[in-house]
């Protein structure tokens, strides 16, 4: 799952780019970020620098949404019942 992150993401962020009509150097100069660093977004590489992901995000009008999975959440729900206390 880990390893299709990066690939979504560049597929993502390459639709993105197109639609906008932005070249690699547009998005690169409006993010603040290198231009090599949209090429390495873009090409799927696994290790990039969060912060400069985030302005490139930014830049396109894309969030970034972290959730859980079913698995850690079933794992998880029984000690969040537990926090509300009685009569809760």
């Amino acid at each position: 799952m880990a390893d299709e992150l990066p690939e979504r993401l560049a597929t993502v962020v390459r639709a993105r780019r197109a639609a906008l009509r932005l070249s690699q150097r547009d998005l690169a100069d409006m993010a603040g970020v290198s231009e090599r660093f949209v090429r390495f977004v873009e090409q799927g590489k696994p290790s990039v620098q969060l912060d400069s992901l985030m302005a490139v995000l930014q830049t396109l009008g894309l969030d970034l949404q972290v959730t859980g999975r079913a698995s850690h959440a079933s794992r998880a729900a029984p000690a969040a019942g537990n926090q509300g206390g009685a009569g809760a």
